[in-house]
């Protein structure tokens, strides 16, 4: 029976073998975190080694980094209303109309505080549209994704930072999908706040952090009791899964340039096969991207037909996010670039990662090969879709 092919890799990723390690030996200690004594001491050390782990891969001091349970709580901390960094606090939030469904709800902003900042056919935040909302208005916190998780497409932080500071808000960065990829340093970005998680990069689950830049009040926490991570997150710390995530950036930290080198040749690979095939469509490619996320198409597809036809040819794709309770859901992000119904319903995303090899993207190609065939077939039949 042939081996699996993995290319769901900005789902989740495998538990590096240094995250293990770290965690295994993690769950010999066992003093708490917040105890003095000696086993509580053996038990903060792992904390902060992985604390400072966070730090240095994000270009932030140590003390700025708190953890959380993952992307998603991180996201809703840094959308605090009143959070200020030497100006006015913010009162509104504009959050770009392809952040992760953790951003989009708003974190603790009221609905009628958050205004929604379109995008270009790319994929890419109009900025332009961008500053017209933050003209004459109070100040606002701008959450904006480094990178898209399901086009991969890298927004322009930096001009959008200058936009904010010199309207006077905030910017907050969602920087899950590209720990690990691409170069990420807070003070490099310009940005306020910036979100991270543990699994995206060979970590455990259920284990995030938000990195805040020098300066940053009023960062109200949502969950209160202790005095834990700086008084900003009660609940004593996940000292096994932060152990394996700060062992998980480590690593990543490491091989990232060879590690990213490598993918985006596969994904030129890759996507040479998928051209190769009449009516695929890659979306984002003309836009500086991801080195392992490829979001692909073809007019008549079906998603959740593709997925089954990938899976049963041993192959685990996805149809986007993967935060919709294993639904098969229409795209927000391709439906705010203004995509064509039928090619967002056929929408599949290919990422890769660092096990990818030659051989997964040649069986891939031979399914693609294989749908196409299927739906060249369907349309010379007359049939809309399969």
């Amino acid at each position: 029976m042939r081996e699996r092919v993995y290319l769901d890799w900005n789902a989740t990723t495998p538990l590096r073998p240094e995250a293990r390690a770290a965690m295994v030996a993690a769950f010999d200690v066992g003093g708490n975190p917040s105890s003095i004594h000696s086993e509580g001491r053996a038990a903060r050390k792992l904390v902060e080694d992985a604390r400072a782990a966070i730090a240095a891969a994000t270009g932030a001091d140590a003390r700025n980094v708190v953890f959380t349970s993952g992307g998603t709580e991180a996201n809703m901390l840094a959308q605090t209303p009143g959070v200020r960094r030497g100006g006015d606090p913010v009162q509104r939030l504009i959050v770009s109309a392809i952040e992760h469904a953790s951003a989009l709800v708003g974190g603790r902003f009221p609905r009628d505080r958050i205004e929604i900042a379109p995008v270009n056919s790319s994929g890419v935040v109009d900025l332009e549209a961008l500053a017209s909302l933050l003209h004459d208005q109070p100040p606002a916190l701008v959450s904006l994704m480094l990178a898209n998780n399901e086009t991969g497409a890298i927004q322009p932080i930096l001009d959008a930072a200058e936009m904010v500071h010199e309207a006077g808000g905030l910017l907050h960065v969602d920087a899950v999908p590209s720990l690990g990829k691409i170069d990420i340093n807070i003070n490099e970005l310009k940005c306020d706040l910036l979100t991270a998680s543990a699994h995206k990069i060979g970590g455990p689950k259920g284990v995030g952090a938000l990195v805040l830049a020098e300066g940053l009040y009023g960062l109200e926490p949502q969950v209160r009791g202790g005095g834990q991570e700086q008084g900003r997150r009660a609940g004593t710390e996940n000292v096994v899964g932060i152990a394996g995530f700060g062992a998980a950036t480590r690593a990543a930290m490491v091989s990232r340039d060879a590690s990213a080198s490598r993918m985006r040749s596969l994904q030129q690979r890759l996507e040479g096969g998928l051209s190769a095939f009449p009516g695929t469509v890659i979306f984002s490619n003309e836009v500086p991207r991801l080195p392992n996320t490829t979001l692909v198409s073809a007019s008549g597809l079906k998603a959740e037909t593709a997925v089954i036809g990938f899976d049963l040819e041993g192959i685990a794709v996805s149809s986007g996010s993967a935060c919709s309770s294993g639904k098969v859901q229409p795209s927000h992000v391709l439906q705010a670039m203004k995509v064509d119904r039928d090619l967002i319903q056929g929408a599949i995303r290919l990422s890769l990662g660092w096990e990818t090899t030659e051989a997964d993207i040649d069986r891939c190609l031979e399914a693609w090969r294989k749908l196409s065939s299927v739906l060249l077939k369907a349309r010379t039949l007359g049939l809309e879709q399969f």
